[in-house]
């Protein structure tokens, strides 16, 4: 098939090509498709949450594997923009499996999908509760308190998120602004803070720290190995911008790009952060035995009021994350439900002429955090969230496996994001991360019970794939709209 240009073809037709009609509204910019993405990262999140892990298993010296993390997840991305640059479709590697291989695999990536993601909107709302917004409101913490709070929260996102996708992005660029905002000013005023007082040092970058004399610091699923968990479970998310993409203005160039800018731009921000953190350190163990350490630096490098104002900026930024993880689910079961391969489909696939958004698949994923919230005691909540930072892993590794296996049948379109000579390098260079970071997931002791989780999720849709094959095979033998204008 001859080269097509992206600037002529339109993301609706896009849309008609695959078969489908253009129910969702197009209102996104290319700063509002970037904020999805970088708002599901959120670099000040993923490090307010897991930096006392580092400073515990692997001391300070252990932010240096962000580095490692940031290259090999900016890797991945740009694998993932060589897809996003050519199917612009609702539901993601969903979409590019089913199109490119064939429905049933295409099945398997919805499904890994969809459990990571329904599973993070809680995870995220969860820690807005018991780490953010409890300290900020003063309250001791409660585990009971903290899942009210969780429910609270679930349910103003699905009201905003069905109510419109414009007010979804206009909240998230402007908790994305903010966080942005906040990063700079933060890790700017530390090390003013730093060279005035002289409380830090720069030395804390090399310190091993509380864990100087700990036994298998360098071995596999040691203490080193450990710290890496922050930039793998804080650097994901990136291609939620590709499942919105249905909704986004000139998605063959602005979705890609932003897959790209927001793993580019939160890794160097985060590095930046961490540095600014870790020299601002001014008692080592101290700060390690606390329970919000990023918190702890702050008020004692600037005092209560800035640390109640980063208290403020996470709490609208974990907000903001969590509403973009609800809608990329949300999009991910309408995607699959209007191919009739999801649970009650019929019902999930409905869009509201009104507002142009996926009601019953949104409220679904609220249904998903009670139910969750309710049932599962603390500790069986805790390693479901664990296990979900195994399922990316696990997708963008098969993303890349499906793109070395397809690229040379991908059509490419003069315009669009393309990474021409360098694909084959760069793709191998990210499945290599995609098997190391997979590895660094699975092999600790502690990850034995998240890992039987993700086994768990897989047999449990098996299930539903094995009726659809019983009684559905159709759904899953035919693929709507036109195969041949996504390959040449």
């Amino acid at each position: 098939m001859p080269e097509a240009s992206a600037g002529g073809q339109s993301g609706e037709n896009s849309v008609r090509l695959g078969g489908y009609q253009q129910e969702l509204k197009r209102t996104l910019g290319s700063f509002q498709v970037f904020a999805i993405s970088f708002a599901f990262i959120s670099v000040a999140v993923g490090i307010f949450a897991t930096y006392d892990d580092v400073l515990q298993n692997a001391g300070p010296v252990g932010i240096w594997l962000w580095v490692i993390a940031a290259i090999g997840q900016t890797l991945v991305a740009l694998v993932v923009a060589q897809f996003a640059a050519r199917i612009p479709l609702s539901g993601s590697s969903y979409q590019w499996a089913s199109r490119l291989a064939n429905p049933k695999i295409g099945w398997g990536f919805g499904w890994l999908t969809f459990c990571y993601l329904a599973i993070a909107v809680v995870a995220v709302d969860n820690a807005l509760a018991s780490q953010a917004f409890m300290p900020l409101a003063g309250l001791k913490p409660d585990e009971d308190t903290a899942r009210l709070i969780t429910l609270v929260v679930l349910l103003i996102q699905v009201l905003i998120t069905v109510g419109s996708t414009r007010i979804v992005s206009m909240i998230n660029a402007s908790a994305v602004g903010l966080e942005l905002a906040l990063v700079v000013v933060v890790a700017i005023a530390l090390l003013i803070a730093v060279a005035i007082t002289g409380d830090g040092a720069v030395s804390n970058l090399t310190s091993r720290g509380v864990t100087l004399n700990a036994p298998g610091y360098f071995a596999v699923g040691g203490g080193l190995m450990l710290a890496m968990i922050m930039g793998l479970a804080t650097l994901v998310g990136f291609d939620s911008a590709a499942n919105l993409a249905e909704e986004a203005k000139d998605p063959y160039r602005s979705v890609p790009r932003a897959i790209v800018a927001s793993v580019v731009a939160a890794g160097l921000l985060g590095l930046l952060f961490l540095i600014a953190l870790t020299i601002a350190i001014d008692d080592i163990p101290r700060i390690s035995a606390s329970g919000s350490p990023v918190a702890a630096i702050m008020r004692d490098q600037l005092g209560p009021v800035m640390e109640r104002t980063l208290l403020v900026g996470i709490t609208f930024a974990f907000f903001g994350a969590g509403l973009v993880v609800m809608a990329a689910c949300s999009r991910i079961v309408f995607a699959m439900s209007r191919d009739s391969r999801f649970p009650a489909h019929r019902l999930m696939r409905r869009v509201d002429p009104r507002t142009h958004t996926p009601i019953p698949a949104t409220i679904l994923i609220f249904v998903i955090g009670v139910i969750l919230m309710l049932a599962l005691p603390g500790a069986a909540l805790l390693e479901l969230i664990t296990a979900s930072t195994i399922l990316p892993a696990i997708i963008y590794g098969s993303t890349i496996v499906l793109y070395l296996v397809v690229r040379r049948r991908l059509d490419r379109k003069k315009g669009a994001f393309d990474l021409g000579r360098f694909e084959l390098p760069i793709a191998i260079g990210a499945l290599v991360w995609s098997l190391v970071a997979l590895f660094v997931l699975a092999v600790p002791a502690e990850a034995l019970v998240p890992v039987l989780i993700v086994v768990g999720l897989l047999l449990a849709g098996g299930l539903f794939f094995l009726g659809l094959l019983l009684f559905n095979r159709e759904a899953l033998e035919t693929e709507p709209g036109d195969l041949s204008v996504f390959k040449h």
